[in-house]
């Protein structure tokens, strides 16, 4: 089995503990990360040693914004993978690598508060990576935060709102165009009907804990893997940033 997970941690500096707990207990053979907020220097110590234990690690960010992350078990891939960044990458938003035939990515998607433009942007290269890819014949795994909630059903009856960013119609159609290019949402492929599947929540009036969110964090992988999805679930429970992991598992 290969399990694959992904997580805004929104500061991997205050999380430190709690990313390492986890690892310990779900075991995950790829994981992604975003928001870590620090450069490659500001990581923890103790995460930097996970380079010298069970994973190979990339850090790319910069201090106090942004920044994704990327750790694969060195039991799925004895070599050092060569660690990317596609050029559409802008505030160390995307890293990506070989996990044997698949091809990974760490993404953090601007959210367009303040360059929605840029968002769309965005966006669109990953439309063109993506049918790159599939044109190439690579199999793809995109993880992350991708900051639009696909649709109605992944967004609380109290938080719709048609002018509000992330729900617009012009993100959802490109979010739609990406998965065109032979990519399936495999949270959604395992359990279409849930109104109640959510990866974020407003930090304020115990909106976690009445589960009153937004699913904007995904595993969208290559059609040709869809037999082999086992399970995607979002792990609410899990840690104090304000996404919660979605831990993907392929019968590989």
């Amino acid at each position: 089995m290969l399990k694959i997970a992904t997580w805004n941690v929104n500061g991997i500096r205050a999380r430190e503990a709690q990313l390492l707990d986890w690892l310990g207990k779900e075991q995950p053979d790829v994981v992604c990360l975003q928001e870590i907020k620090a450069a490659a220097l500001q990581v923890p110590a103790s995460l930097q040693a996970l380079s010298l234990g069970d994973y190979w690690a990339c850090w790319h960010g910069e201090r106090g914004y942004s920044g994704v992350g990327l750790l694969i078990r060195k039991n799925v891939c004895p070599e050092r993978p060569t660690f990317a960044h596609p050029d559409f990458d802008f505030e160390n938003r995307v890293v990506t690598a070989r996990v044997g035939a698949l091809e990974v990515a760490s993404i953090y998607v601007p959210n367009g508060g303040k360059d929605f433009p840029a968002k769309m942007r965005f966006l669109e290269a990953m439309e063109r990576h993506a049918a790159a890819c599939r044109a190439g014949g690579t199999s793809l795994v995109l993880c992350g935060d991708l900051n639009v909630a696909r649709a109605e059903i992944d967004v609380h009856p109290k938080e719709r709102k048609a002018s509000a960013i992330g729900q617009l119609p012009e993100e959802r159609a490109l979010l739609e165009r990406i998965l065109g290019q032979g990519l399936v949402d495999m949270g959604r492929a395992l359990d279409p009907l849930n109104e109640q599947m959510f990866t974020w929540w407003p930090p304020w009036r115990n909106m976690r804990q009445r589960n009153v969110g937004w699913r904007l964090d995904y595993v969208l992988a290559s059609e040709k893997l869809v037999g082999e999805i086992l399970s995607c679930p979002v792990m609410a429970g899990v840690g104090t940033s304000d996404h919660a992991p979605v831990v993907a598992t392929l019968s590989r």
